[in-house]
């Protein structure tokens, strides 16, 4: 009966992980990708990098917006009325000899029309050159947070893809140890049938290998959301499959991680964006004092108008005219409105200073405490494979003294569940340390 049960489990295992390693439905695409494959898919496909690339592309066309308010801008007007009743004006009696008295006059016609052009060009406007002098830096802004768009993308790929080889390789591990611990139960099982253990024994490695085949159903289960918090980090649609062709001895975890450059925080996309938008806050303050300057604007005009008592003559005869001209606009006295917001914005860029500093600090502590986790991570992680291999070969051990009679299945279970025990352990540290890497290279501004 034993054997059987162990058949059949064996036999679901088998099936459960032919349909986990092809990881394919009927409707979904698969997908063989390196780590690098998946996040230039994130660069093309993740939604927040897209948007951010929207936005420098809204930038762009923002800056030729401000580059056109400088060109001529041309207005064609047109109008027509018809005075059901003509406008009456009263005229002194005096013009025509009957003085104290107004006589009522009509003028004008009954239909009117005119059309015309209307013409602007600023000559002068301190605030129009200092947009034109901001607008490269208003475009940077936009591709910087476009770049930071795909750092974070970069990191959030690069974890999960991690956590799906950290996951796979926990699967590995504890197939070994559920053939180990199989291996184990049928021994132990043909002694009893034989009266050389007691039916405990086989009781208590059943248990063992009940929990061990259910903490690997969980992991299957959790290797399939792997895979799909995968695709979700990469813009994939999640009905479609992908098979991941890096594997975990390709990540190169480097004990040599000493780092000199005490101005790296340049190389960071944080410090870049608020150094940007530090000098788009000083344009503003010279957009302030631009506003204490006169405007000097050229304008013309040119129209035809047509009036006549009969609709079908209006348009026979016209009567053009046209103008050029000047307009100056000097600022006397606004309130002091000008003042104030110019003191405004100058406090801002004081503000954007005090940032950066302190952005500056906030970097190199998080550099120091990336470098300290990964460092640890290293060290706990080397503790762990030394851990695991003395594991199992107490394991080992424990089986030979067992199988001789100098033994007991306790110490053997024992074994059991500390080799267990080290190889959790283990895939926690792998998975801490290799997240530490990706934080460190971050932190160093290496992820572009």
């Amino acid at each position: 009966m034993m054997k059987h049960l162990l058949f059949t489990v064996s036999f679901i295992f088998a099936i459960a992980f032919t349909g986990y390693a092809q990881q394919t439905t009927p409707n979904g695409q698969l997908y063989n990708f390196t780590l690098t494959d998946c996040i230039n898919y994130a660069y093309q496909h993740q939604d927040s990098v897209l948007n951010a690339g929207l936005d420098v592309k809204s930038a762009n066309y923002h800056v030729k917006e401000i580059i056109g308010q400088g060109l001529p801008q041309l207005n064609a007007s047109a109008n027509f009325q018809d005075y059901l009743k003509i406008p009456t004006t009263l005229i002194p009696g005096e013009f025509i000899g009957q003085p104290g008295t107004y006589i009522p006059l009509k003028f004008g016609v009954k239909y009117q029309s005119n059309v015309g052009v209307n013409a602007t060009q600023i000559l002068f406007d301190g605030n129009y050159f200092v947009g034109l002098q901001g607008r490269r830096t208003y475009k940077q802004l936009f591709e910087l947070n476009y770049n930071r768009s795909k750092v974070e993308a970069n990191v959030n790929v690069t974890k999960a893809y991690y956590q799906v080889l950290v996951s796979d390789e926990q699967l590995k591990l504890l197939d070994a140890n559920v053939n180990q611990i199989k291996q184990t139960l049928d021994q132990t099982s043909a002694q009893n049938k034989q009266g050389f253990v007691e039916k405990i024994d086989v009781d208590r490695l059943t248990v063992q290998y009940n929990d061990l085949v259910t903490q690997r159903e969980n992991t299957v289960r959790l290797l399939v959301l792997n895979y799909q918090l995968l695709k979700f980090q990469m813009g994939m649609p999640i009905e479609n499959n992908v098979i991941l062709k890096d594997k975990l001895e390709d990540v190169k975890l480097d004990n040599n991680i000493a780092n000199t450059d005490t101005t790296f925080y340049h190389s960071r996309i944080e410090y870049g964006l608020l150094e940007t938008q530090k000098k788009l806050y000083e344009y503003d303050v010279k957009s302030k004092r631009a506003q204490f300057l006169p405007k000097l604007t050229a304008n013309g005009s040119f129209a035809n108008t047509y009036q006549d008592n009969s609709f079908s003559r209006l348009y026979r005869n016209n009567y053009p005219s046209s103008y050029i001209g000047l307009s100056l606009s000097v600022p006397i006295f606004t309130g002091l409105q000008h003042t104030n917001q110019l003191k405004q914005s100058q406090i801002t860029v004081m503000k954007a200073e005090n940032d950066l500093f302190n952005l500056k600090n906030a970097l190199s502590l998080q550099a120091s405490q990336a470098r300290i986790t990964y460092i640890n991570g290293l060290q706990t992680l080397n503790n762990q494979k030394q851990s695991q291999a003395l594991a199992q070969e107490v394991l080992r051990v424990s089986k030979i003294k067992y199988q001789q009679g100098v033994g007991s299945s306790i110490e053997v279970t024992q074994a059991e569940t500390a080799l267990q025990n080290a190889d959790n352990q283990y895939i926690e540290g792998l998975y801490q340390t290799l997240v530490s890497k990706v934080d460190l290279d971050r932190a160093y501004g290496l992820i572009k």
